[in-house]
């Protein structure tokens, strides 16, 4: 962000004056499709009262947070700010979602920087009582065939549930081709074809 070569808009009065016409939403407004009923607010997810405005006494049965990785308004926080600003839209997340509901977050590892934010991140959902139930990694490698300049590009996501959140399995329209894989299973070695009971993949 920092090297983005785009003009700030709160910086540039000119292309600033130019786009607000084409803004839909000021900040506080939401908007409700009047067919499916979905709601897209210009809102503060850390401001709780902005929160109970989008969800109208209702609770919502899944969250998915993507917040930026220790980035806001293209200046870097210090970690331990970062951490508190998300704490607040956390415990919001915690008050707006059902007894029984899903959480995912995904969020940066840096690896120059001990993995930061993720582990303290990690660390402060032990205040709350989401149930962590799996940590996904997506880790995609570019190599230019030295060690200066390979790269590696990662995302992690964590799961977490409160209470008891209803999971289905879903499979996919892509067939199992995967061989050569062996787990012991009740005292015998099967093949992973053998394991599943669907001839496709499954996500996750």
């Amino acid at each position: 962000m920092k090297n983005n070569p785009l003009p700030r808009l709160d910086k540039d009065e000119t292309l600033r004056q130019k786009i607000l016409p084409l803004c839909r939403l000021k900040p506080g407004e939401i908007w409700v499709d009047p067919v499916s009923g979905h709601k897209v607010g210009c809102l503060d997810a850390a401001n709780s009262s902005d929160l109970k405005k989008l969800m109208s006494g209702q609770a919502a049965q899944l969250a998915i947070h993507d917040p930026p990785y220790n980035f806001v308004a293209f200046e870097e926080r210090q970690l331990t700010g970062f951490i508190t600003w998300c704490q607040q839209w956390m415990q919001n997340s915690w008050r707006a979602l059902a007894n029984d509901s899903a959480l995912y977050v995904w969020l940066g590892a840096d690896q120059k920087n001990h993995f930061q934010p993720l582990p303290d991140f990690m660390l402060m959902m032990r205040q709350f009582d989401f149930q962590p139930r799996s940590f996904i990694t997506m880790r995609n490698q570019r190599g230019y065939g030295t060690q200066q300049n390979w790269m590696a590009v990662r995302q992690e996501l964590l799961y977490y549930v409160k209470g008891k959140s209803f999971f289905e399995v879903q499979y996919t329209d892509i067939p199992k081709i995967l061989r050569g894989y062996y787990k012991e299973v009740n005292g015998k070695k099967l093949e992973n074809l053998e394991r599943g009971k669907s001839n496709n993949i499954r996500p996750g």
